[in-house]
């Protein structure tokens, strides 16, 4: 019997796979993906910054449409200062300087009070004030070093003494009710921020009920007969009823600020025997100074 020289085929290698975390839906962007929408595969890629288990992207949100069946990876989710933004609350940046912000002693992290100061012109220096804006809010950024993790240009450059002498601290970002970002605007735009360091053990703060609310800019829809009614302005509804300039300097006090008035009069002629010359005379009312200019 011949013998069988036949060779035995070799096994083809196996292609290697790694276990990916993809999409088992279609991952609409600027929404929390839910947990149920995932899913793992064995792929034959392993690319850069993709997920081996479900449980780290629960929550987390695309800055891109992924569709069914697209890996997840690092770059295409939500990151960085954002992220550290509580529900109902907004990320402001305001000028910050080495006075402003504690001698720049402020760090991301920290907590703070900020502090207004108005001041009037010459004139009116009796009026100008000084008063708690805003109490125990959070630092997010100081600088160039936030709390998201990111180390700032000083940690990269490893001189951070000379780093921030080259580069002076020009912002501060806050953590802010965001029914409290139009105080926090008009503030600034009208006089000169103080942050003030606090214990973040102290949890002290104002009580609102004490100070008359500030009337908004804009006025609610008058209710309709029947309809219940209203609870008070708040959160974005009361953000976006603004608050004016005037009422926000004043506290709201009916007739606490009259802008400038002119009235205009006929002043006598030279006929009437009161020895001025005819024209113009017009009455400037500040407040509660007149002064009378003539043409």
């Amino acid at each position: 019997m011949a013998a069988d020289t036949g060779a035995t085929p070799a096994k083809a290698p196996q292609a290697q796979t790694f276990p990916i975390v993809v999409a088992a839906r279609p991952l609409p962007a600027g929404q929390a993906i839910p947990a149920d929408a995932l899913r793992i595969e064995q792929l034959p890629i392993n690319p850069t910054g993709a997920f081996r288990e479900t449980a780290p992207l629960a929550g987390r949100v695309p800055v891109i449409d992924l569709g069914e069946g697209s890996p997840l990876l690092e770059g295409q989710l939500v990151s960085g200062l954002a992220l550290r933004v509580a529900e109902g609350e907004r990320a402001v940046a305001v000028k910050a300087d080495e006075v402003m912000g504690v001698g720049n002693k402020v760090q991301p992290g920290d907590f703070v009070d900020v502090f207004l100061m108005l001041k009037s012109d010459g004139k009116d220096i009796d009026r100008s004030q000084a008063r708690l804006l805003l109490s125990r809010k959070r630092v997010l950024a100081f600088g160039n070093a936030s709390v998201d993790g990111l180390p700032s240009k000083a940690e990269k450059s490893g001189n951070q003494q000379a780093q921030q002498r080259a580069e002076a601290t020009r912002t501060a970002v806050l953590a802010v009710p965001v029914d409290d970002v139009n105080r926090l605007t008009l503030a600034e735009s009208s006089g000169r921020l103080v942050l003030a360091l606090r214990n973040p053990a102290d949890m002290s703060e104002p009580n609102p009920k004490l100070f008359a609310e500030l009337p908004t800019a804009l006025q609610p829809a008058p209710a309709k007969p029947g309809d219940p009614r209203r609870p008070p302005l708040e959160g974005l509804d009361r953000a976006q009823a603004g608050v004016t300039t005037a009422d926000f300097v004043t506290g709201g006090k009916p007739g606490a600020v009259r802008p400038p008035i002119a009235v205009a009069q006929r002043a006598p002629s030279a006929g009437s025997g009161s020895g001025n010359r005819g024209g113009l005379q017009v009455e400037v009312i500040r407040g509660d100074r007149s002064e009378t200019i003539r043409y």
